[in-house]
Order: C-alpha cells, then structure tokens, then sequence
C-alpha cells in the first residue's frame, strides 16, 4: 500500500495537468514520487531521501543537483521512434522540472525544414527554450561533429543557468556522438570527397572499397563496400592525417563528461504507431509540404541542399516535377516512414542503459510514469552519493 501522502501527490499532479483519474492498485502511476505532485518539482528532487517536502513555493535550481549527485549533472534523453510523441514528452517534463529542451534531430537543425519535420513551431513551445532548431541555413554541411560541438555549447549554458537539459530527437548517430563522442580525424575535404565520388562514377563503388583495402585493410574489412560515404571518409582521413584511420579508432573516444545521463525511451504499440505515421504524413502534405518543398528547390543553393533527400521532402520533389502524383507520393511516404520507425527502433534498443515506457510521449500516464521514474533516479542516486 501506498502513503497517504504519494496518493495525495499523484491526485494532484493529475489535477494540475487533467491527468485521467484511476484508483486502485493497478493503477500505472503509482511509481509516481513525491517529487512530482506540484507544478515545477525540482526543489523535491533535491531533497534527501526520506527528508521533509520543500515548502512547494519554493524552487532550488537544478544545479543544486550537483552537490548530491556523486555522478554528475542530470541529464534526461528521450529516444524512440518518429511520431511517437518525444517532443511533446519533452515539454511537459520541461515544464515539470523547471528544463530546456535540445533538439537531436538531424533534419530539424535546418531553418525552413518545420512541415516535413515534425518541427514545433516557436507559438506552441510554451516559452520553453529550446535548442539546436533552425541553427542551419538549408545549404550548409552539418555533421555529427558540428551537432556534438553545438550541444556541448547549450549543455554547458543550459547547466550554468541551473535548469534540466532534455535532449530529445530520432537521430541515434547524433545522440550517440553527443554521449560517446567522436575519433579526432581529420576535417572533411570537399574537394577530395568531390574526386572519389567522380571515381565512383567511372569505376563503380567497389573500386573506392578495393583502393581502401590497399591503404586500410582493417577499416575495409568493417566497412560493407557498398558504403560509400563511409569508405569516402575513411579515406578521407587516411590521404590527410596519413594514417589509418582503423588505428586512430583504436585510441579511444572522449565521451560525454560531468553529466547523468537518463535515457528514455518510447515504445508505442506497432499497429498504433502505424496509425500515427499514415496520419501524420497526410497531414504533412496537407499543411504545406509541397510549399515547402517547392521554396527550398527554389532557393540559390538548391543543389547543395541534402535535406531535400529527407523522408517526404523527397517525394515531395518527386511531385513537383512530375514524376510521381501526389497521392502515390503520400503512400511511399508512409510506407518509408513506417520501415524508417523500425530502423530507428532496432538502433535504440541496442542503445545501453534505456528505461523503456510502452506508449506514447503525448499520452498523459506515459508523462506520469516518466517524471515518477526521473525523480526516483534521481533521488535514489543523491542519497547513495
């Protein structure tokens, strides 16, 4: 049996946010901590385990985190599949424990990409900060570099005005070199990349893959030989630093330092997830994507502008030059969109340390177990430290 005290807490979180009322044990909130029953809980979270509530008009920074928690500033991260409800899930545990959000999706970086993104628009972030969104004019190169260097810059913001950071997006490579980090290599060359992709052209992809397993026979052996972005970088890196780049791989990674990261993940149920998909992609093509498309294939920069490749952005300029109609672009949509969900699903599960929740990000309970699992990591680590 729960407190007295946890029921009047999770009664009153669902008063303050309409939560659906349940009672009984079965109800799925009852994981729910104290630190969640009132509207910006992080003054609870900071409280030693066991200890009196702070009085709820008081509010303690995040950054008070910091002399409790022995493994560092806290850091939530919201992973799963596309159109399962992150950024919403986002918000609301912004609102809740007083947070900013960092966007972690590759597409998203660029300005003028919002339709086919699934982008918030600035009206409905309910002034919440949010980071890495629009930061990109469409025809510039952006990496998993580039977007690790720029969230470390916001991480270390949003840490010194004492607020939770929320990095959340679909982008597994992005998140993967935010935590882990990435091989000091060599920066990328255009002009080198421009003579390999021209050798691929004449000779075919597998000659790019044979010269590599001459100059790097351990990086060509991981490498499918049909990969040819990777092979172009790994020689890329083996021409400029003049050395393998399997060897500088083998030095190891500097990771992500001085902050707890809490991973979650969303896992909505297959068929319903579909249902979302087939949904949102109508709506995309039906609130502006052909507009959208056809302002980027206008701009000056068109060509350079690889977003344009991007899930229904890519149809879309299949319709406006006539090659596909537009209801045969919807359908492709979604069904590339559906396998593109699996994709991300297979790479998240294999993501170490994610407390899965089984639903979606704008479900009410999903919302309540995720702030009651967030306070109680939390709280549990501030009174083992």
């Amino acid at each position: 049996m729960r407190s007295k005290t946890a029921w009047e807490a999770i009664d009153k979180l669902r008063r303050l946010e309409s939560f659906p009322t349940h009672s009984g044990p079965s109800s799925p909130s009852l994981n729910l901590v104290h630190a969640a029953s009132f509207k910006k809980p992080a003054s609870r979270l900071l409280s030693p385990a066991g200890g009196d509530f702070v009085p709820s008009g008081d509010s303690l920074p995040a950054r008070a985190l910091v002399g409790t928690l022995s493994e560092g500033y806290p850091l939530v991260a919201i992973v799963g599949p596309t159109a399962a409800g992150k950024s919403e899930l986002a918000l609301k545990l912004a609102e809740h424990l007083d947070g900013e959000v960092v966007n972690c999706d590759s597409v998203q970086v660029y300005r003028g990409f919002d339709c086919g993104t699934g982008k918030i628009p600035l009206s409905e972030r309910r002034g919440i900060p949010h980071h890495l969104l629009d930061v990109v004019e469409p025809g510039e190169v952006f990496t998993a570099g580039d977007f690790r260097a720029r969230a470390l810059e916001a991480l270390s913001e949003i840490r010194g005005r004492g607020k939770l950071p929320i990095v959340v997006g679909g982008t597994g490579l992005y998140l993967r070199a935010l935590l882990l980090g990435l091989f000091e290599g060599p920066k990328r060359s255009e002009a080198l990349r421009a003579r390999f992709g021209a050798v691929a052209e004449r000779r075919g992809r597998e000659s790019l893959h044979r010269l590599l397993a001459r100059l790097d026979r351990r990086a060509a052996a991981r490498i499918h030989p049909r990969d040819t972005p990777k092979v172009i970088r790994a020689l890329e890196v083996r021409l400029l630093a003049r050395q393998p780049m399997s060897e500088m791989l083998e030095r190891g990674r500097t990771g992500l330092q001085g902050f707890r990261v809490l991973k979650a993940g969303l896992c909505p149920e297959r068929k319903q997830l579909a249902q979302r998909i087939n949904a949102r992609v109508e709506r995309m093509f039906r609130e502006g994507l052909l507009d959208e498309t056809r302002d980027m294939l206008e701009h000056p920069d068109a060509a350079g502008i690889k977003a344009l490749g991007a899930l229904g952005y890519r149809q879309a300029c299949a319709v406006l030059r006539g090659e596909v109609g537009r209801e045969e672009a919807v359908r492709e949509t979604q069904t590339a969109t559906r396998r593109y969900a699996k994709r991300q699903m297979t790479w998240f599960r294999r993501e170490p340390g994610v407390e899965w929740f089984e639903g979606f990000g704008d479900d009410p309970e999903i919302c309540v177990r995720v702030l009651a699992w967030v306070g109680q990591a939390l709280t549990a680590a501030a009174s083992a430290s």
